[in-house]
């Protein structure tokens, strides 16, 4: 009788003590799960309410720092601007901004300019970076990409002074001519020379400010809002209309081939412009006695078919070098040859601005001593209107488009039509 009432008290012992550890345990694993980690400090964002949606939505790269200067919150942007690295703000300056405004609460803004990490490529990237406080403990700190818009700014102002200077030559040539044919009054052989020179300055002053316009018009006007289908054998036709005088004061044959009965949608006036410059540019550019080639035809793309448009002549070509910048407002392969034959080196920027408001893109081959051939690729009637109609097409301050110089060969329809068998001299 003792031996079971010991058993039993050992047993109601035992089960005590069981309850009690198990107890213990749980509020053990309890208070050990409620304890911030290492890892929650910085991934758990402790943000105010609402914080973390603003922060979402803004165009701005924005990183929220606590107390000890560990990344709370980045957005996808600054991860890809290079400001946060290892869960750290990698950018010293900002990093000391940061401090100061926790010191003294106070919100600071400079800007700055980083070199550009990865690319190989030596220009800086130029960022506007503002702090402030938010609540006691965290900073935020936005950062606002200026690359572009200092690049448009630069490209704005080149186009002024480039503007002053084109517009100064010939107007100071006039006062220069003017003066000369009052002094020569008395010579009819002089007064006769010099208002000749006029004439070309004139002429030349009157191409010039004719090209600003138009370039500001297909920056400016949505080409889509008037467009209508354009057959490009029309096209064609009223670009070698345009320069068959040239063409035949230095006997360049012109010649038109390839695909017929195409169409293109868009701004009629426009389109024919940017045609007519590639062919005028092939004339100028060209030898006597060569040929000038325009080839069309279709050309099978994802989205709906698009046209392409080739100018081949067979003049002294162009280098690499000057490849990369021929679409340059006011930029001249040959600044001799442009001043004789009146070139204001306008002309391959609007056919620039007019391929990449359509929907479409202008690129060259060339070769020195083989000729060039500029293709100006849009897309079809019918499809390209129902894309525009849905997506519209907008250019960018230099209109440039995603590839305007290629070192790959064009197609051999383009040379075929250095003799096509319909030839219009």
């Amino acid at each position: 009788m003792d031996v079971n009432a010991a058993v039993a008290a050992a047993a109601a012992i035992a089960g005590v003590l069981t309850g009690v550890i198990a107890m213990l345990a749980f509020r053990w694993s309890e208070r050990d799960q409620a304890r911030p980690t290492r890892t929650s400090l910085h991934t758990d964002p402790v943000l105010p309410p609402g914080v973390d949606t603003v922060l979402s939505v803004l165009r701005s790269s924005a990183v929220v720092l606590d107390e000890a200067d560990a990344v709370v919150k980045a957005s996808s942007a600054a991860y890809a601007l290079g400001l946060v690295r290892g869960g750290r703000l990698s950018v010293e300056p900002m990093l000391q901004m940061a401090r100061d405004t926790r010191r003294d609460g106070e919100i600071r803004q400079v800007e700055l300019d980083l070199p550009r990490r990865g690319t190989g490529r030596g220009e800086a990237l130029a960022v506007s970076a503002r702090v402030a406080p938010l609540g006691s403990r965290l900073v935020l700190l936005l950062v606002e990409d200026l690359t572009e818009a200092r690049r448009i700014e630069a490209v704005r102002r080149d186009f002024v002074a480039n503007v002053s200077h084109e517009l100064k030559t010939p107007v100071g040539a006039l006062s220069l001519l003017s003066e000369a044919v009052m002094d020569a009054s008395d010579d009819p052989e002089a007064v006769e020379r010099f208002a000749g020179r006029m004439q070309i300055e004139a002429t030349r002053l009157t191409n010039l400010v004719q090209e600003l316009i138009d370039l500001s018009r297909v920056q400016n006007d949505d080409p889509l809002e008037d467009a209508e289908p354009v057959r490009v054998d029309e096209l064609v036709a009223e670009a070698i209309d345009r320069c068959r005088h040239a063409a035949g004061t230095k006997q360049i044959t012109m010649a038109a081939g390839g695909t017929a009965d195409l169409s293109i949608w868009g701004n009629r006036g426009q389109l024919a412009a940017a045609l007519g410059n590639l062919v005028e540019n092939a004339v100028n550019y060209s030898p006597a006695r060569t040929r000038v080639g325009i080839a069309a035809r279709r050309l099978p793309a994802q989205g709906g078919d698009h046209i392409e448009i080739a100018v081949t002549d067979q003049g002294i070509g162009i280098s690499d070098k000057d490849k990369e910048r021929i679409f340059e407002r006011f930029y001249r392969v040959d600044p001799a040859r442009s001043r004789a034959t009146g070139g204001t080196g306008l002309g391959l920027a609007i056919v620039k601005h007019v391929a990449a408001s359509h929907g479409g893109e202008v690129t060259v081959w060339s070769s020195e001593g083989q000729g060039s051939t500029f293709t100006l690729r849009l897309p079809e009637a019918g499809a390209a209107r129902d894309r525009a109609q849905q997506h519209p097409v907008l250019d960018d301050e230099e209109g440039r488009p995603a590839d305007p110089s290629h070192d790959t060969p064009p197609d051999s329809a383009a040379y075929e039509t250095l003799s096509a068998p319909e030839v219009l001299p």
